[in-house]
């Protein structure tokens, strides 16, 4: 099989070193990639939200599968382009992608399937955001309805900084405050059958302790120990399922990867969002825990067979990716800054540890920084005390000038 991978950060690092493990690759292709995703597949300087270039480059290449990673190509329809040059696609018409480039059409969706969620408020005016946020109260939620990479959301007791974001916003979704620590949990979807993944959770603010910023994720971990064993089934039948029938009944059938960032509460869980599109860095871990062979799961996505695959095999192993990012992130990133250490992660830490680069690229015999999160430095281990320790041995040996990164990544539940 020959695949292409649309993307250039550690998500489609994560995607393109799974891939280039499994037997039935025979080439693998990224557009546009990074210095890292060159070690092992063949890079293609296309623009990802160009999707005649992209559908163009597939059909020059042969191609037996495209995966399209990142959100903003799906929304805007480059995996629409894709099928309609008759080639396989993994990930979702620009519709359905709408699940993710619209929260106020997901929250629609949600309320169709009876999928249980935060109760909001979709405001288009500084009126309507103010009697929202005085209804839920402090702390106070407010989600930008568009694509944001990520920093989207605010979450803060802080009424003028709750007005502010509102007011940087087209249109915004207010929302309850739901408490309870946060899942992420992937399914993979032909659009009919539902095959979820392992669930993982990151750590979105910049800081240790979960202070500062918001961020695109500084760092991810599975499995969840402390989760219920029952979380995943519970979720396939209250939550996946019925949001793939619900789209389907609609006739925007969603097929790629239906992501659920969930809140386990109080009062049972609870849909935070939904991404069309595998998490970064939740992939990294997640994919770093998958035994099955990558590419004919996609491929079975993307033709509607799921329903014909064994089940999923995983490892007992446990993964921990620690994201570094670059001096002043999530701000605007200081880039140029050479990058050291990456040949001594290889000789000292591998196969347990290695690492997925994401914002990177050659500068003449240097690897330099390119963008916000740089690296996510990946171990896996018999538990996560284990892996922990590797992925912090191994980012201790990386050199990046002003870098910064969480120390307490999955600490508190791999109890240190």
């Amino acid at each position: 099989m020959k695949v292409l991978v649309i993307g250039s950060g550690a998500r489609e690092h994560a995607l393109c070193r799974s891939l280039s493990l499994d037997p039935a690759v025979t080439a693998l292709h990224c557009a546009p990639g990074n210095a890292g995703i060159a070690e092992v597949a063949e890079l293609h300087p296309v623009d990802p939200m160009d999707g005649a270039a992209v559908a163009a480059l597939a059909t020059d290449l042969g191609t037996d599968l495209v995966v399209v990673g990142p959100e903003a190509p799906l929304v805007a329809g480059v995996a629409d382009a894709v099928h309609a040059a008759g080639i396989p696609v993994f990930g979702p018409s620009g519709e359905a992608a709408r699940i993710e480039g619209s929260k106020a059409f997901a929250k629609d969706v949600m309320a169709a399937a009876g999928v249980p969620t935060a109760r909001s408020y979709v405001c288009s005016s500084a009126e309507e955001v103010a009697r929202a946020l005085d209804a839920f109260g402090a702390p106070y939620v407010v989600k930008d309805d568009g694509l944001a990479a990520g920093k989207g959301v605010v979450v803060t007791h802080d009424l003028d900084a709750a007005k502010a974001h509102a007011a940087a916003c087209e249109r915004v979704v207010v929302e309850e405050f739901l408490d309870g620590p946060e899942v992420s949990l992937f399914a993979l979807t032909d659009g009919e059958t539902v095959v979820p993944l392992q669930p993982a959770q990151d750590f979105k603010r910049a800081l240790d302790g979960d202070e500062g910023p918001n961020t695109g994720g500084m760092g991810a971990y599975s499995p969840l120990p402390w989760a219920d064993p029952k979380l995943v089934e519970e979720v396939l039948e209250t939550v996946l399922q019925p949001t793939v029938d619900e789209m389907r009944r609609r006739g925007i059938p969603f097929a790629g990867v239906l992501y659920a960032g969930l809140a386990i509460t109080s009062r049972g869980v609870r849909v935070i969002e939904f991404n069309a599109r595998f998490g970064d860095p939740e992939t990294q871990v997640v994919l770093a825990r998958l035994k099955t062979p990558l590419a004919g799961v996609l491929f079975a996505a993307a033709q509607g067979t799921l329903a014909d695959l064994e089940p999923l095999r995983w490892s007992e192993e446990a993964a921990v990716t620690v994201v570094v990012a670059s001096h002043n992130y999530p701000g605007s990133p200081r880039t140029g800054d050479p990058i050291t250490g990456l040949d001594a992660v290889a000789a000292e830490d591998a196969p347990h540890a290695y690492v997925l680069h994401a914002g990177t690229r050659r500068d003449g015999a240097a690897i330099v920084s390119a963008g916000g999160r740089v690296l996510s430095v990946t171990a896996t281990g018999e538990d996560l005390v284990q892996a922990r320790d590797r992925a912090y041995t191994a980012v201790a040996r990386i050199g990046l000038d002003g870098s910064q990164h969480r120390t307490d990544i999955a600490a508190k539940a791999a109890g240190v």
